[in-house]
């Protein structure tokens, strides 16, 4: 039986499995990802947003730019509209600017964003395609499609999995450091580690359909990436999904519609649309699903982890379900790199799940509280809100505002961005200091140890994440002050560690309130302070997670 080696056996090559294995790939790590689609079998169409923070993710893995370059048209707008159908009155509208004017847009809620890598609304039908070629592409990934991981077995030094091809064929296995479930709900990493999923298994149920007609677009009136539909009938929403002639059709259950054909799917798709029986559509596809707020009760089992919705499930509101994913990976990544090049012990791993879980622990709640206040607004739609006159045009006018106020906090999320914090990691040096609070939109930028490391333009133009090197970067803003020893502390163990010097004046209007700041991998704040450390290597030691009990629970 064949048997193959590599450093990580990813399962799953959704979105987050191919960033997990780009993100290990460009850190010196082997990897091979598993993935039962064949190449080039297109996904469903769930996701419709990447975030900045995922975007920021795709620009240092080089593929930011192809990304912006697929998806919508570039001069369709990427607005929220809010309409009695998708065809009727507009009540109101979210201005967000279309990815041609993605990166000069100024004015508006959604052009404020703290970063070189604004969101970039794309459905996964085109996101997909672009990461799947660039994975492929990735020196040190291997692809097996059209292969399932059936189950695996691990032990103190490594986890051998068995591996099946769906297209028959030689069964062989795969020996690895560490194997990541990135394989969805259903994940079978998750339960060969005895994971559950917890919170609240129903919060709303959602029946989508996938058409084509070409017509919708010349009756929309000024066009927008997401309508939603706002009326005493039946409430929903639709996505532009190519700018031309397919849209994605939601339509959001009433708490007592408990079963899927509770409503007539072409009544329904109608309604939501405001048309006739005259007007001709084609079903390209439906999925009636279950929004949840479900996180694992552990995301790891020794050298088994889960990331994505393996780990987290929750009613996609915020755009945050993929893309807390992505964060997930990304925060994996970093600190198995670190284990399987050495300059770390296995205990840096502690920290994943000390960091991500009480994160998407929290973002699920704010995707839950936002999906119960949607649906208190849907079902309040007043009986008027279509009637001519000074009566309806205040019914109007008072729920346009109102579906404003409460929407612009998710589409324009940049509290949810890049406000969160780790407090209680393992890894991270803290002071006493209390991180600033945050809400979906807003946020304050902030060096406390935890926070994410703050952005700004450097005077010859580069943005500061393009300037940080792929390990620790210590910022520096004064460049008198002599930290050689906290070079060398981290060089003696191999840690990747580079300095950057900032101009003060620009870096404290910026956030930053102490002169040295250590921004790590994933850029989070690791440390700060005014003068370098007493004992520069127990700090490295602190930030690397030596002394913790990790090494001893990888032990079967």
């Amino acid at each position: 039986m064949q048997e193959l080696h590599t450093d990580v056996l990813v399962v799953g090559g959704g979105p987050v499995g191919m960033t997990l294995a780009m993100d290990l790939a460009s850190r010196g790590v082997q990897v091979l990802l598993a993935e039962m689609r064949g190449p080039g079998e297109p996904p469903s169409v769930k996701c419709n947003h990447v975030s900045a923070r995922s975007m920021e993710v795709f620009r240092r893995l080089g593929v930011a730019q192809a990304l912006r370059d697929a998806g919508l048209p570039a001069d369709f707008p990427n607005d929220c509209a809010y309409r009695t159908t998708s065809t009727g009155i507009e009540l109101s509208r979210i201005p967000i600017p279309c990815r041609r004017d993605r990166y000069t847009a100024t004015g508006g809620p959604d052009t404020w964003w703290p970063t070189p890598e604004p969101p970039h609304r794309i459905n996964q039908t085109f996101l997909e395609p672009v990461l799947f070629d660039h994975l492929v592409r990735t020196p040190g990934v291997r692809v097996l499609n059209r292969t399932v991981v059936e189950g695996f077995e691990q032990d103190r030094d490594g986890v051998r999995a068995t591996l099946r091809n769906l297209d028959g064929g030689e069964t062989p296995t795969a020996a690895s450091r560490y194997i990541v479930g990135c394989d969805g709900g259903r994940s079978t990493v998750r339960r060969a580690i005895g994971a559950k999923l917890e919170g609240t298994p129903v919060v709303q149920r959602v029946q989508s359909t996938l058409i084509r007609a070409p017509e919708l677009l010349s009756m929309m009136g000024d066009p927008a990436w997401m309508t939603l539909s706002l009326n005493p009938r039946r409430s929903g929403t639709v996505v532009a999904i190519n700018g031309r002639d397919e849209w994605l059709v939601h339509n959001h259950l009433h708490e007592h519609e408990t079963e899927f054909d509770s409503v007539d799917r072409d009544w329904a798709i109608r309604t939501i649309l405001g048309v006739g029986p005259e007007f001709r559509y084609e079903v390209i596809s439906q999925e009636d699903w279950v929004g949840r707020r479900l996180v694992a009760d552990r995301f790891r089992d020794r050298r088994a982890f889960i990331a994505g919705d393996a780990a987290h499930l929750w009613i996609p509101y915020a755009g945050y379900g993929m893309n807390a994913g992505i964060a997930d990976a990304v925060t994996l990544s970093w600190q198995m790199a670190a284990a399987i090049r050495g300059w770390a012990p296995e205990g840096i791993l502690d920290a994943y799940e000390a960091e991500r879980r009480p994160i998407t622990e929290q973002v699920s709640r704010f995707a839950m509280g936002h999906a119960l206040a949607m649906m208190r607004q849907r079902g309040g739609v007043p009986a008027n809100i279509e009637e001519p006159g000074p009566e309806g045009d205040a019914a109007r006018a008072k729920l346009g505002q109102e579906a404003y106020d409460l929407n612009v906090q998710q589409y324009c999320c940049g509290g949810l961005n890049f406000g969160y914090f780790y407090p209680d990691s393992p890894v991270i040096a803290g002071d006493g200091a209390e991180a600033p609070a945050y809400t979906m939109y807003d946020f304050t930028p902030s060096t406390v140890p935890g926070c994410r490391t703050p952005h700004l333009w450097l005077k010859d133009g580069r943005s500061l994440l393009d300037a940080v090197g792929p390990g620790y970067t210590l910022l520096r803003l004064d460049p008198a002050l002599d930290t050689t020893g906290l070079e060398e502390a981290a060089a003696r163990v191999g840690m990747p560690f580079t300095v950057l010097d900032l101009n003060a004046e620009d870096a404290r209007a910026a956030g930053y309130d102490h002169k040295l700041v250590l921004s790590r991998p994933d850029w989070h704040v690791a440390w700060r302070g005014d003068a370098p450390p007493a004992d520069p290597s127990a700090l490295m030691d602190r930030l690397r997670g030596a002394g913790t009990a990790a090494s001893r629970s990888l032990a079967a």
